[in-house]
């Protein structure tokens, strides 16, 4: 190994430390001074390669792979711009709090500085956004014991800081001297040495403390108005068991959004409330509000939180990370949010029962009038851009993945999207709520597994941004991912916004009308397409999608009206209203 190029050498030796920490996706877009460890992952036994060739689909889709499988991805590219590219998917995977490692070559340190092809300066380069930033030395011929150790080392704490308590970017810049190939004869020989034994960096959960949980549960005992608000990035199983055992003990409805992960398959949540707390009258005085997960997707919800007069306001979250922007919450608990419920459980099944709850029941019969108002009008009312995202969602299988964009899209599954029996497992990007990168977002998620039918939901601008992430649909072979695209011929989530009433600039600057069919962007990279002008053709399409073999990935686009779509929209509201 000495003899070896040290190039291939210690990049092995890093790649091997990552896949034996838990490495086992990585996202690799083609470069020259990335060769070293191109090659290591591509000898790998424990590691996938997915082959992009735009770096900003490439840390996206990593992105996506990293919010499924939930563990650190890598994504690896070439010096220069390139690195630039994967900018935009590291503050959404820093806001978002998941978990990706960032591997950039580079050109070494006489170089830099230099006038040289290809070469700026990548040190820190993601700044704030990285928890960690890593120059890494140049490999050496002979390398000491020491400088070996290194790199085990910091390959280990890359992955265990990546997918630390609180998640996110960590970046490896690594440089390389020419040669970066090894001769043929090396490459023959190539294989992984794993003689070291590897490196564990493990941790342990926070418990919340006897005290605190006492406290908590006297509240919710004292108090019969309260909510449990599941906000975006809940924790996973077993957290809707507990809190929902939670909410049968305090009589605290469990307000779910769509990406929190219990709107859909678990019985009892509430999910209509965008709609019906615009027109309820419930009373406004909710004495406790407990939230989990981010910041809640629904302005009426976050409104009517703000203004519920609630004297207690928790938020038990493990990482700790604030949440708040109304800042209103007057206690953080920090501790594992499942053990935190449990906990809380068992103090209060030693209070008095409470009598039948009239404030949970007033909750359930909105849900239930609401969600049946719901159903009428969306399944045979007027055809407008919500009545497809609700033909969707019942067409969707049990256990498929939906990925739902920005602007309109998560809008549409929020407020009309409510709470089914089905298990639907929902991803979003609401770190920083960009549409670009949406769809190769959506293709890592598909990726992740491909016995899954995944569906990416979004809007005509969101595609137009992220057209080159398309290409990974039939060259990664993800048979399973279908794109539903909602097409109203530019931004139409302006029309709500007060700048609507000024045109111009309105229409040519905030609209942004394109005038473009995605058939032939369907056709350029070979899939599937169909278009539904109506309900009809919609539940055509998506039963054809899923009643077959997903043997091929698919493009459907729907067309629709920006301004109708808006006057329907608020009908329902009314509708709503009067039932």
């Amino acid at each position: 190994a000495a003899s070896m190029n040290p190039n291939t050498y210690l990049s092995d030796i890093f790649v091997d430390e990552l896949a034996r920490s838990g490495l086992r996706h990585v996202c690799i877009a083609p470069g020259s001074r990335n060769t070293p460890m191109t090659l290591a992952f591509a000898a790998h036994p424990n590691v996938r390669v997915h082959s992009l060739l735009d770096e900003r689909c490439a840390a996206f889709f990593a992105l996506g792979l990293a919010m499924a499988t939930r563990q650190p991805v890598a994504v690896l590219c070439t010096s220069g711009s390139a690195a630039a590219n994967f900018f935009p998917a590291i503050v959404e995977a820093s806001m978002s709090q998941v978990p990706l490692l960032v591997l950039t070559a580079d050109r070494p340190p006489e170089l830099r500085h230099s006038g040289a092809n290809q070469t700026m300066d990548q040190v820190k380069l993601f700044g704030g956004y990285a928890l960690w930033a890593v120059d890494m030395a140049v490999p050496e011929a002979n390398a000491s014991e020491l400088a070996i150790r290194n790199v085990r080392a910091t390959a280990a704490r890359a992955w265990a800081v990546a997918n630390g308590l609180v998640k996110g970017v960590v970046h490896i810049n690594l440089p390389f001297r020419k040669p970066l190939e090894p001769t043929p004869e090396e490459a023959a020989q190539h294989a992984f040495e794993s003689s070291a034994s590897p490196i564990k960096l493990t941790r342990g959960s926070l418990m919340p403390a006897q005290a605190d949980v006492a406290a908590l549960a006297e509240v919710i005992a004292q108090h019969e108005r309260g909510v449990l608000v599941c906000g975006p990035r809940c924790a996973d199983e077993p957290f809707p068991q507990a809190v929902l055992e939670l909410s049968r003990l305090s009589g605290y409805p469990v307000l779910a959004d769509p990406l929190s992960g219990l709107r859909f398959g678990h019985e009892g949540v509430i999910g209509s409330y965008d709609i019906a707390l615009a027109h309820s009258g419930i009373e406004r005085e909710a004495d406790v509000v407990i939230r989990f997960g981010a910041v809640p997707t629904s302005a009426i919800l976050c409104s009517w939180l703000s203004k519920c007069g609630a004297a207690h306001r928790v938020h038990i979250t493990e990482h700790g990370v604030w949440a708040d922007d109304d800042h209103r919450i007057n206690w953080l608990l920090q501790a594992d949010p499942t053990t935190t419920c449990k906990a809380i459980s068992r103090d209060l099944a030693g209070f008095p029962k409470p009598a039948r709850s009239a404030w949970r029941e007033r909750w359930r019969n909105l849900e239930s009038k609401t969600r049946a108002t719901l159903q009428t009008t969306l399944s045979t009312g007027a055809w407008f851009d919500d009545a497809a995202v609700h033909e969707l969602l019942e067409a969707l299988p049990e256990g498929a993945r939906l990925f739902v964009g920005n602007s309109l899209a998560i809008r549409h599954v929020d407020e009309f999207g409510y709470a089914r029996s089905k298990r639907i497992e929902i991803f979003g990007s609401r770190g920083v709520s960009g549409i670009d990168g949406n769809v190769s977002t959506a293709l890592g998620i598909a990726a992740a597994d491909l016995s899954r039918p995944t569906v990416g939901l979004v809007g005509d601008v969101t595609l137009y941004h992220d057209m080159n992430g398309l290409l990974a649909m039939q060259r990664l072979g993800l048979h399973n991912a279908t794109l539903v695209v909602m097409n109203n011929n530019g931004g139409a989530i302006f029309h709500r916004l007060p700048i609507a009433k000024i045109d111009p600039p309105f229409t040519e600057l905030f609209i942004t009308p394109h005038g473009l069919s995605f058939a032939h962007a369907a056709g350029l990279y070979g899939l599937r397409y169909a278009r539904a002008e109506n309900r009809e053709a919609l539940r055509a399409a998506l039963k054809a999608r899923f009643d077959g073999a997903l043997d091929a990935p698919q493009l459907i686009e729907v067309p629709s009206d920006a301004q109708q779509d808006l006057a329907v929209r608020k009908d329902i509201q009314m509708q709503v209203e009067r039932d």
